[in-house]
């Protein structure tokens, strides 16, 4: 694999699995490739040595400045907010807020200085940032902002080796959907998840399949059961069927479906991803299908932006039980997505 510009890899909650799990991963993922971690750059090369990464393969870096790592090595970058005790404990706290935003915010400006190549993010606690008192939503919002975006221009996907599924929605309460899907938010998602599975497919001539869940049971049974999918869903795929890759044959298209049967092809491998039209219902079957294989992946970005499906873990980080499997996945996916 040619490589340029190293990963870049923001290391999540302190007190979470993410400078753990973020360690390990790149220790074993990159031995052909260069990663740059950013939080508390001491504290990771004190971890680090914890973790036995040989000392030879962890160099000191400065923000702002481009990365050159020899290959196989990882770079650790200050974000400037110390790690405190505080925030090294095993639940939310303001310390831990305000160290994982400068994490995340100081590997967002690498990645869109192009001083890395991707951006590969540990878990954060969204509850940690707000006591921090930080307006955070989310990474995929805050990395659309980040980068000049509409919150709407971008989308959350969880890819995986069983499941590919987009999401019109992200991260909305109930009582907010109705009014939130929208013919355009259903046409963006379709477009991307089709950029997606083109840019994935192993076989250049493949031509893959998408289906559209509907909102309501059995995709509204014609507006019996609420009207999002005559309204919303339905003129959506009719827009997306009249240009490219759908007009041309490359990418084939159905729906809208009741989300219990798109999901039920995807298992199955009847179609190669699912557009989902709210968080819930494509987070579960994906963590039931591709439970720590699945990679949150936000599409539209001018970076590659890849994460963890799990949370920040701090039952695991205490009983120092983490799983790097998450990470790695999420660090093949980039390079994959980079390659």
């Amino acid at each position: 694999m040619t490589v340029s510009a190293p990963l870049g890899i923001s290391v999540g909650d302190p007190g979470g699995v993410g400078p753990e799990v973020a360690l390990r991963a790149a220790a074993t993922q990159c031995t052909q490739d260069r990663a740059v971690l950013f939080g508390d750059a001491a504290a990771l090369a004190s971890r680090a040595a914890e973790l036995g990464i040989p000392q030879e393969r962890v160099f000191m870096c400065r923000e702002g400045d481009p990365f050159a790592l020899p290959m196989g090595c990882i770079g650790l970058v200050d974000a400037g907010v110390p790690w405190t005790r505080e925030a090294l404990c095993h639940e939310p706290t303001r310390a831990g807020g305000d160290a994982q935003l400068a994490a995340l915010n100081a590997a967002a400006r690498a990645s869109l200085a192009g001083h890395v190549r991707a951006l590969v993010t540990a878990p954060m606690s969204k509850t940690a940032v707000h006591m921090a008192g930080h307006d955070f939503i989310g990474h995929t919002e805050h990395l659309a902002r980040a980068a000049g975006l509409h919150d709407d221009d971008v989308t959350m996907m969880f890819l995986g080796p069983r499941l590919r599924v987009a999401l019109a929605t992200t991260h909305l309460s109930i009582a907010e959907l109705p009014g939130s899907v929208t013919q355009r938010r259903v046409l963006r998602t379709i477009e991307h998840l089709a950029e997606a599975l083109l840019r994935l497919r192993s076989n250049a001539t493949a031509v893959p399949s998408i289906a559209v869940a509907g909102l309501n049971p059995h995709a509204g049974e014609g507006g019996m059961f609420g009207d999002e999918e005559v309204r919303a869903v339905g003129p959506a795929i009719q827009q997306a069927l009249g240009v490219p890759p759908f007009i041309d044959g490359r990418v084939r298209l159905q729906g809208p479906l009741g989300a219990e049967t798109a999901f039920r092809q995807a298992a199955s491998g009847a179609v190669d991803g699912v557009v989902a039209m709210m968080h819930d219902q494509a987070t579960i079957a994906s963590k039931l299908l591709d439970w720590t294989f699945a990679v949150n992946v936000t599409w539209g970005l001018p970076i590659v932006r890849t994460s963890v499906d799990h949370g920040v873990a701090y039952d695991a980080a205490s009983a120092h039980a983490a799983d790097a499997q998450g990470m790695v996945s999420a660090i093949a996916m980039a390079q994959q997505l980079t390659r």
